[in-house]
């Protein structure tokens, strides 16, 4: 879930830039497509193409088991990038994110989605959120055969990963944490919080702070935010 060296630590998850894999999960078959971003003018507009929402399959999830030791049944798949964001492959160092990569709870797609919306209408001028690994499409181990060195959580669809926003505007995951805006950042930290996070892991060298029982400083989380929703 980190662009660099990542170790998993109590209950965080971490995955990092390693060795490639293939555009298919290792194993099974590649999931049928469920959305395709597009850009579109809107009708009789002769202004810059503005990108249309893509459309997402919902159904109602169910994640089964602990953040470490589960599994999703009826997940959702995460578009590809939306007009508030866009998606991050941390082991390619690419974008978007493998779609394979994108599976969560239909809640934890929604609460994403829409605190990524909110944040992007009360800042018009900071970059898109990017997003990072939810699940894989029915959950379980995300481990190392998936990128090293892989997850330890991201089992259930209950876990995402997002980059802090760059002061450079940068669709990219920061190498550094003097490349992030830190007061960015922590509105979005904030506005996970209120949207009832149970754990949201936050780098050591950040500063990003917010109730004690929530807001975690976990190492190799200084380029990322991971959120935890409750099950």
């Amino acid at each position: 879930m980190v662009a660099g060296l990542a170790v998993l630590a109590a209950g965080g998850s971490s995955a990092v830039a390693g060795a490639m894999l293939g555009a298919q999960e290792p194993g099974m078959a590649q999931p049928r497509p469920v959305d395709v971003p597009r850009s579109t003018l809107a009708e009789g507009s002769d202004g810059p193409k503005e990108r249309s929402e893509p459309r997402i399959e919902w159904r109602r999830s169910r994640a089964v088991g602990l953040p470490h030791a589960g599994r999703l049944e009826r997940g959702v798949k995460l578009p590809a990038a939306g007009r508030n964001y866009f998606t991050w492959d941390p082991i390619q160092r690419e974008s978007p994110n493998r779609g394979w990569r994108r599976w969560g709870t239909d809640r934890l797609v929604r609460t994403s989605l829409r605190v990524v919306r909110d944040f992007a209408a009360d800042h018009p001028r900071a970059p898109r959120i990017g997003i990072g690994d939810i699940s894989r499409p029915r959950g379980g181990d995300f481990g190392p055969r998936y990128g090293l060195p892989g997850h330890a959580s991201h089992q259930s669809g209950l876990d995402v990963d997002l980059y802090y926003p760059r002061h450079d505007r940068r669709e990219r995951a920061p190498l550094s944490v003097d490349q992030v805006d830190l007061r960015l950042s922590q509105d979005l930290v904030d506005r996970f919080v209120r949207a009832g996070a149970e754990k949201v892991f936050v780098g050591p060298s950040t500063g990003l702070e917010g109730p004690a029982e929530v807001v975690v400083p976990l190492v190799h989380h200084d380029n990322h935010l991971h959120v935890r929703l409750p099950g």
